[in-house]
């Protein structure tokens, strides 16, 4: 039984379309897959972009131009370098632990009660003020005491925060905005509550990072934000803090000699 080249032809192409179908394009004999496609565009929508006709010929073109020059740094023994070997391992590594976290989260997702549970917590840390003080941090407590005389003498506390060790607030006269006493280490909130508005601190407030000297400016009610304002971020951390403990986990299982 012999095939009409009209009949051979249509058999060949029945059997050539489908596995044509799967790839993107044939590259010098190699095959690009159209999956990489898909994977590269959702890569990119994922950041933002509107996967549209344009985007995935770009993509196709770039994957093209990707495969050409793979191709010729293979053909250069780049592939065997020890340096670029442990480059390709490293980002390996990093791409398969991301995916096991990623895994890990779905698997173990963060419940509607933890996330009320601990915007609770935050609104009860944070109080119902929040006040709006100014500071000056040096490293010797005589400093602090010098500072204090001067401005006893009338010196204006906005011109002598200019010395002070936090860079951050020296520059704008020792202001540290609005903020709740929950933002600051507690000898600072303690020392800072206890003032009236306009007062400062007498004597100096000994804290893990100096000596401060510090002046209330105001103090007001604090707006906390509502739990869906800031739901978002909290299922953030408390994700961040789940895969903390996962790894923990398995490092602490771990035979490591």
């Amino acid at each position: 039984m012999t095939f009409k080249p009209a009949l051979l032809l249509v058999a060949l192409l029945a059997t050539a379309l489908p596995t044509m179908a799967q790839n993107l394009a044939v590259v010098n004999g190699k095959a690009i897959p159209s999956s990489r496609v898909d994977a590269l565009v959702k890569q990119l929508t994922s950041q933002g972009q509107q996967d549209t006709p344009d985007l995935r010929a770009k993509v196709k073109q770039e994957l093209i131009n990707r495969e050409v020059l793979m191709q010729e740094a293979e053909k250069s023994g780049l592939a065997s370098n020890p340096e670029v070997k442990n480059q390709l391992e490293i980002a390996r590594q990093s791409l398969l632990i991301r995916a096991l976290m990623i895994e890990y989260v779905k698997k173990n997702p963060v419940t509607d009660a933890e996330v009320k549970a601990e915007y609770d917590k935050a609104k009860a840390q944070a109080g119902d003020k929040e006040y709006h003080a100014y500071h000056i941090l040096v490293d010797k407590e005589d400093d602090a005491k010098a500072i204090i005389s001067k401005l006893k003498a009338g010196a204006k506390f906005e011109e002598l925060a200019k010395q002070s060790k936090d860079t951050g607030s020296a520059s704008k006269g020792g202001d540290l905005d609005w903020a709740s006493p929950a933002t600051f280490v507690p000898e600072f909130s303690n020392a800072m509550i206890a003032l009236q508005k306009g007062q400062f601190t007498e004597t100096p407030v000994k804290s893990q990072y100096g000596f401060h000297i510090i002046k209330l400016e105001d103090v007001r009610t604090l707006k906390f934000p509502t739990l869906e304002e800031v739901k978002p971020q909290i299922i953030d951390g408390l994700q961040q803090q789940k895969v903390q403990a996962y790894q923990q986990t398995l490092v602490k299982k771990a035979k490591v000699q």
